[in-house]
């Protein structure tokens, strides 16, 4: 009896190991093509990922207007080979600038008759620099408004924007939405304190072209509102106004703010860029000095030259080089 229960038990478990064994045996099977089937969909997803991820950084960097670092040398290397006299010339200045003002890398900047505000304005943002302090003083948003119906300036209606070459009845507008761009923006980044954070939110601002633009038409019509102010303050015998003025409002070309504006303004940001006596003017409204390298001019005194040349000892500073007082780049120390 004792035996034939042994052996009825052994058969039972013999049975009951055999149906669990299937359903085991089946269970690990699910579960490996479970696994199977979710690397194949984690492969898929990733690859999927990194195209479409790739797709977006090839797109930010073709539409940036400001690129990312590059090796100075590196770059005097590819931009000025052979042995011709001005490319030797130009890569002694490169050299210079290494060795002697150690600055290692530059930014390269998109070269365009923005070039020069666009180089300017990505430092103070990409620094953090805070609005001047007479734009504190003063709402810039006003500036549009006051300059049209306070001081009579109808023919602020024949401004035009840059490339878009547009004038008309819609022009007070159309500043005052430049001018807004420029608050906001110049506003909320300046605020940022993490240099990182700051540095991606110009990347985003600097591959809008169409913000961009707005900022730059901003820049432009203050400098036109303060040759008015200057123009009126010499009329009425006012308070002295800066040299820069004097020098500027001396030239046929703009002897009154009409004919800045027509003969300078206008053009700027679509066949010409700023000239030298309009980047002292840039500085002294940014109230930044402006340090340029002209490498163009190497070995003579117009090497490293400041706009303006008389500042004061708290404005932030920002560099330029260019090569031949047209298009410039960001040197980085």
């Amino acid at each position: 009896e004792v035996r034939s229960w042994t052996t009825a038990a052994k058969q039972s478990l013999c049975l009951m190991w055999q149906k669990v064994k299937v359903q085991l045996m089946l269970s690990m099977s699910f579960l490996v093509a479970v696994c199977w089937y979710c690397r194949q969909l984690y492969s898929f997803l990733a690859q999927l990922l990194k195209r479409w991820s790739n797709y977006l950084q090839r797109k930010l960097i073709r539409n940036l207007s400001v690129l990312t670092e590059a090796d100075l040398l590196g770059y005097s290397a590819r931009e000025w080979k052979g042995e011709t006299k001005q490319a030797k010339h130009m890569r002694e200045a490169y050299e210079e600038l290494y060795w002697s003002h150690h600055i290692k890398y530059l930014r390269q900047v998109r070269r365009d008759n923005y070039c020069v505000l666009r180089a300017v304005l990505f430092q103070i943002f990409n620094q953090g620099i805070p609005f001047p302090s007479w734009m504190k003083e003063r709402d810039i948003l006003k500036l549009p408004e006051k300059l049209l119906y306070s001081q009579g300036c109808n023919w602020i209606q024949q401004y035009s924007f840059g490339p878009e070459r547009y004038t008309g009845p819609n022009v007070f507008g159309k500043l005052r939405k430049c001018m807004e761009t420029l608050k906001t923006n110049w506003t909320e980044i300046s605020a940022t304190k993490d240099h990182e954070e700051r540095g991606n939110m110009c990347n985003t601002l600097f591959s809008d072209e169409s913000k961009e633009h707005k900022l730059y038409e901003a820049i432009k019509f203050i400098m036109l509102y303060e040759v008015v102010e200057a123009y009126e303050q010499i009329k009425n015998r006012e308070e002295p106004i800066h040299n820069l003025f004097s020098l500027l409002l001396a030239r046929d070309s703009s002897s009154d703010p009409l004919s800045f504006m027509m003969n300078h303004l206008n053009a700027i940001g679509d066949s010409i860029c700023l000239d030298q006596v309009e980047l002292f003017l840039l500085g002294y409204l940014l109230q930044v000095k402006i340090r340029v390298y002209r490498l163009h001019r190497f070995n003579t005194e117009e090497f490293q030259v400041n706009y303006p040349d008389e500042y004061r000892r708290e404005w932030n500073e920002i560099s330029l080089l260019t090569e031949d007082d047209r298009y410039y780049h960001i040197p980085l120390f």
